[in-house]
C-alpha cells in the first residue's frame, strides 16, 4: 500500500449498523458533508481523499518523487481530480532516476550560465546512467571548469530552489527564449509538420505535441524565478532531492542536432544517483569500462583501427583483428548451412529504383548515403541486404515446396550515420551483416521465428554471451512518427502477436519497446549483458509483410493457387563490426583460446631451448593451432610479461628440466602454473580446449579436475 497522509474517508463504523443499502447512503452523506473530497484510484485501489495534489498524497515519502496519473509522468505539484488513476514513482525506479538526471540537468544548465555569461543552451536530456547538456560557448570547457561549474551545483542544490511548471503559448515562450537561438529554433520546428520532438537526439525532452511548457528554477524564500528553460518535465519538487549523488564526468564537442553541417556546441556529461555510495560504486563500473574500451584495446593488441585519412566510423581490421573476424565468419557461416540457409552474395551498389519498390525510399532516406549519378541514373550504396534477396527470390517461380526458403550472405552495407553518433566498432557506417532472409507461408511464419530465435540464442551462448533478455520493438500508433510506418492495422496486429507469442514461449523477460520497429514490420531484439552488466542489442529478427508485397513475391500453393509469401529478416551477430567490439570489452580482450589471434605462445627459458621449443611449436601447428615462439634477445621475465600483456591464453615455457624430460610448463592467464607436463599431453589439452571453444580461462589440471 503506497504511503498517503491526506484524509482516507472509509465506511462510517456505527454500532450495529448494517450493511447493504446503508453504508452507499452514508457515503453520500459524508461526501455531502465534505465537498473537497474526490475519489480515486491509487496503486490500482481506490480510495476517497482530501489531497489536492500528488505531492500532498504522498508527502509521507521522500522518496516519491514524481507520479503517474492516468499512465503519464507528471511533477508531484500535478492537481489530482475525480477518477483519476494514480501511482507513485519512487527515486530509485527507471523513471525516477529520469527525472533526477533531468532536474540535475537544469541545475548544470543554470550553474554553466551563471560562469559562463556567453553560454546559450541547446538540449539537455536525461540518457543511461546520467545526462548531458549541450551550450554554445566560446571556448571550450577545460577540466577545472568542471570543477567550478561543480561548486556551483552545490550551492544551487543547497538553496532547495523549487522546480514549477508553466504551460504558455508559443508566442510567449518565444518571447522568454529571445536571447537563445537553438530554443527558439526548436520551437520553429513545432509549427510545421509535426511537433520538433524527433529534431535531434534529446529533443523530445524539451518540445512534443500537446502543450508548450516552461520550467522555472524559483528561490524557496522569495519566490523569484532564478533561472529558467524550455522544458516538457516532469521534475524533482526541488533541487535539494538531488543531494550529493551526482558529478559531472567530462566535456567534448557535439554538432547541433547531430549534423556535421550545424555549429559544434560544447557538451557536457553528468551523472546523478540517489546516494554517494551509489554514485561511487557507478565510478567505479566507469573505470572498469574505460579499462575494457575496445578502442583502447583494439590499439593496444593490434586488432583493428580507425585511420584518420580513410574517415569517421570506417573501422579497418589488422591482421590480428581478421583472425577473430574469420573465426566469428566461419562459425556462423557454418552454423547458418546446418541451419538450412543457402549462401548468396549481392552487390554493394544499386539503382536506387530498387529501394522505391522497397520503400526504404523515402521511409529510411536519412539512414541512406546519397545518390551517385551513373549511366544516366540515379545509384546508392546500400543499406540493407533484403531488396537484393527480394530480387533472387522473384528471378523463378517458386512452389510451396521450397519453402521455408532461406537466404544468407555477410553483405557489407552503409549507413549514413551522423558523425556526433559514431563509436568506435559499436556504430559505423560500414556495416557486414550476417544477414538472412526467410521466405515462409503465413502458417510457417511462428515456427520459422522460434526457429531463428533458437538459433539467435544458441549463437550468443557459443560466444560466451549467456545473461540476455528480448525486447519487443512495435510501430508507433500516434504522434509525429505513426506516419513513417507502412501497412495494416490488422497486418501489425497479426505480426505482433505471432512474435509476442514465440518470445514469451522462450520464457525470457520480453521488455516492450513501443515506436522502435522497423517501417515495414516488428521486431524481436535480444538484449544480451556482458561480463560487467552492460546492455547491448545484439541479435534481431523481424517480420515483414510489406516487402513481399511491394516486390509480387509469389508461390504456387498446394491446392494451384498464387500466394504471397511471408519475409522474415534476422541478422545473429547484428554487425560483424559491433560484435567484435562488444566480445573484445566483455573479455578485455583476453578472448577465449578459440577466438584469440595467437592461441599459444613458447618462452624458451634460454637460446639453447629454442629447437626444443620449436618441436613443439610444430606438432600444435599440425593441429592447425595458431602458435607463436618468442626466440627474441629479451631476458626470459620480460618475455613473460610481454605475452602476459598480449592477453595469450596459453604460454609454454621450456627448460632444462623440460627438455630432458620430454614436458613443458604452461602459464596461464591470473599467473597461475602447472609444470612438467608431458608434451604430448600439453598439446592434447590445448587442441580439445580450441576444439571444443571452451570460453573459460584454460586451469591447471588440478582445478580443472575440480
Amino acid at each position: 500500500m503506497c504511503p498517503c497522509t491526506s484524509t482516507v474517508r472509509n465506511s462510517m463504523r456505527t454500532g450495529g449498523a448494517p450493511s447493504g443499502t446503508l453504508a452507499p447512503e452514508l457515503r453520500r452523506l459524508m461526501s455531502a458533508a465534505d465537498s473537497s473530497a474526490i475519489v480515486i484510484s491509487v496503486s490500482g485501489e481506490e480510495r476517497e481523499v482530501t489531497a489536492k495534489t500528488a505531492a500532498e498524497l504522498f508527502a509521507d515519502d521522500p522518496k516519491i518523487v514524481v507520479a503517474r496519473v492516468n499512465g503519464v509522468l507528471v511533477d508531484l505539484s500535478h492537481e489530482l481530480s475525480a477518477g483519476d488513476s494514480v501511482e507513485p514513482v519512487f527515486i530509485h525506479e527507471p523513471d525516477g532516476l529520469n527525472v533526477l538526471r533531468h532536474s540535475a540537468a537544469h541545475v548544470m544548465a543554470q550553474a554553466v550560465q551563471e560562469y559562463r555569461k556567453d553560454a546559450k543552451l541547446g538540449i539537455g536530456p536525461y540518457i543511461t546512467d546520467g545526462f548531458y547538456f549541450d551550450f554554445d560557448v566560446a571556448e571550450p570547457f577545460t577540466p577545472e571548469d568542471l570543477k567550478k561549474i561543480e561548486k556551483s551545483m552545490i550551492k544551487i542544490i543547497k538553496s532547495g530552489q523549487l522546480f514549477r511548471r508553466r504551460v504558455v503559448t508559443h508566442d510567449e515562450a518565444v518571447a522568454e527564449m529571445a536571447n537563445e537561438p537553438y530554443k527558439l529554433e526548436l520551437l520553429s520546428l513545432t509549427q510545421g509538420p509535426g511537433s520538433g520532438a524527433d529534431a535531434a537526439e534529446g529533443a523530445s525532452v524539451e518540445v512534443g505535441e500537446g502543450e508548450i511548457t516552461i520550467y522555472d528554477n524559483v528561490h524557496p524564500k522569495t519566490g523569484e524565478t532564478v533561472w529558467k528553460d524550455l522544458c516538457r518535465g516532469p521534475h524533482l519538487p526541488n533541487t535539494k532531492l538531488i543531494a550529493n549523488g551526482y558529478a559531472l564526468m567530462r566535456a567534448g564537442g557535439a554538432y547541433w542536432r547531430g549534423s556535421e553541417k550545424n555549429p559544434m556546441l560544447q557538451r557536457i556529461y553528468g551523472t546523478a544517483w540517489p546516494t554517494k555510495d551509489e554514485l561511487v560504486a557507478y565510478k567505479e563500473r566507469i573505470a572498469e569500462a574505460e579499462r575494457r574500451d575496445h578502442r583502447r584495446l583494439g590499439r593496444e593488441l593490434d586488432l583493428f583501427s580507425f585511420p584518420k585519412n580513410i574517415g569517421p566510423g570506417l573501422p579497418v581490421i589488422h591482421p590480428k583483428g581478421g583472425v577473430i573476424k574469420r573465426e566469428m565468419e566461419d562459425y556462423v557461416r557454418t552454423r547458418h548451412i546446418q541451419e538450412g540457409f543457402q549462401y548468396v552474395s549481392t552487390p554493394h551498389i544499386s539503382k536506387e529504383d530498387l529501394f522505391y519498390t522497397s520503400g526504404h525510399l523515402p521511409y529510411y532516406a536519412d539512414g541512406m548515403f546519397p545518390p551517385m549519378e551513373l549511366d544516366n541514373g540515379h545509384y546508392r550504396l546500400k543499406a540493407m541486404n533484403c531488396p537484393m534477396h527480394n530480387e533472387i527470390y522473384r528471378s523463378r517461380g517458386r512452389s510451396y515446396r521450397e519453402l521455408p526458403l532461406r537466404f544468407f550472405e555477410f553483405g557489407t552495407v552503409y549507413r549514413d550515420e551522423k558523425s556526433g553518433v559514431l563509436q568506435g566498432l559499436t556504430r559505423v557506417r560500414m556495416i557486414t551483416q550476417d544477414d538472412s532472409h526467410s521466405y515462409v507461408t503465413k502458417e510457417q511464419a511462428p515456427d520459422e521465428v522460434r526457429h531463428l530465435l533458437k538459433f539467435m540464442l544458441s549463437l550468443l551462448e557459443d560466444f560466451g554471451m549467456t545473461d540476455f533478455y528480448l525486447e519487443l520493438s512495435t510501430r508507433d500508433t500516434e504522434g509525429d512518427k505513426k506516419d513513417k510506418f507502412i501497412g495494416t492495422d490488422e497486418q501489425w496486429e497479426e505480426a505482433t502477436a505471432v512474435l509476442e507469442q514465440v518470445a514469451k514461449e522462450t520464457g525470457l523477460e520480453l521488455v516492450p519497446d513501443p515506436g522502435g520497429a522497423a517501417f515495414y514490420g516488428p521486431k524481436i531484439s535480444v538484449q544480451a549483458k556482458d561480463a560487467i552488466g552492460r546492455t547491448w542489442q545484439m541479435s534481431t529478427v523481424q517480420y515483414d509483410f510489406n516487402q513481399p508485397s511491394r516486390f509480387g513475391l509469389e508461390y504456387q500453393a498446394a491446392d494451384g493457387t498464387v500466394q504471397e509469401p511471408v519475409m522474415i529478416h534476422s541478422a545473429k551477430f547484428g554487425s560483424i563490426e559491433r560484435f567484435l567490439g562488444v566480445l573484445t570489452e566483455h573479455y578485455a580482450g583476453a578472448f577465449p583460446a578459440w577466438l584469440a589471434p595467437v592461441q599459444v605462445i613458447g618462452v624458451p627459458v634460454a637460446e639453447a631451448f629454442n629447437d626444443y621449443m620449436t618441436e613443439i611449436a610444430d606438432k600444435l601447428r599440425a593441429h592447425g593451432v595458431r602458435v607463436e615462439v618468442d626466440y627474441g634477445s629479451d631476458r626470459f621475465t620480460k618475455k613473460i610479461r610481454t605475452a602476459s600483456t598480449e592477453k595469450v591464453p596459453f604460454i609454454l615455457i621450456a627448460g632444462g628440466e623440460d627438455a630432458e624430460h620430454g614436458a613443458v610448463s604452461f602459464r596461464f592467464r591470473g599467473n597461475k602454473q602447472e609444470n612438467g607436463v608431458p608434451v604430448d599431453e600439453a598439446v592434447a589439452r590445448i587442441v580439445e580446449h580450441i576444439r571444443n571453444r571452451v570460453n573459460e580461462d584454460p586451469k591447471p589440471s588440478t582445478e580443472a579436475a575440480e
